[in-house]
């Protein structure tokens, strides 16, 4: 009967080894590391909000963008002559043409004459005026036939001219017979735009401008610019 606790010995060794299988399984936690790395690559939403700007970003100041060819020639249509700028280029005439080619805003000018030095300067205020409105890509064509006329000058033009003491042309003699040549230039009868008097006298040919001419008016005194019809 003294023998019978030695038979209870071996049984505790299987839960020692039970207890260090539990161990070596708990060492096994590195793995809950794998899941922390997996969060860390959440800058994978930064890099979808970069391509969606880069995406977005060409439309901005485009044409469609800012509301078709219809805003932008309003906006062409503001600009005024850097000559005459109790003019707008419309008044004047020598806006021929606002569309869209694609993204880009074309539009087409038309000198008053050959080697007008207020060209650039045209373009350039157009350039500016359509950036400031939005627009990125524009580009400023010159178109020299038709030929511009003073036929061209709008009603409103004509009042304008008027109104700053400037006499607006008469219309433009056209004709598709022999053209009658003169030794001496016909005399003009250009109004007054200040009294509306017609007596009034050319004093020189060329005026502060290569297309205007100065009068002076005998029935008010005053001097004044007549821009000369072609």
């Amino acid at each position: 009967m003294a023998t019978a606790p030695v038979v209870t010995e071996p049984v505790t060794d299987p839960a020692v080894e039970a207890t260090e299988a539990t161990e070596v399984t708990e060492v096994v936690e590195p793995v809950a590391e794998a899941t922390e790395v997996t969060e860390v690559v959440e800058p994978v939403a930064e890099a979808t909000e970069v391509t969606e700007v880069a995406r977005d970003r060409p439309r901005h100041g485009g044409a469609r963008a800012a509301g078709g060819v219809e805003p932008a020639r309003a906006v062409a249509e503001r600009v005024v002559d850097p000559e005459l700028p109790m003019l707008t280029l419309a008044d004047l005439g020598v806006l021929r043409d606002v569309r869209t080619d694609g993204r880009t805003v074309v539009v087409e000018i038309t000198p008053t004459y050959s080697g007008c030095p207020a060209l650039d300067t045209m373009r350039a205020d157009l350039v500016r005026a359509l950036h400031a409105a939005g627009y990125v890509d524009v580009q400023v064509r010159t178109v020299l036939h038709p030929p511009w006329t003073t036929d061209w000058i709008t009603e409103a033009g004509h009042r304008k001219l008027a109104e700053a003491g400037i006499a607006p042309p008469t219309p433009a003699a056209r004709g598709t017979g022999p053209v009658p040549l003169s030794l001496t230039p016909p005399p003009r009868r250009v109004p007054c735009p200040r009294c509306g008097s017609p007596d009034t006298e050319e004093l020189s040919r060329f005026g502060s401008t290569a297309c205007r001419s100065l009068h002076r008016c005998r029935t008010c005194t005053e001097p004044f610019d007549h821009l000369r019809p072609h």
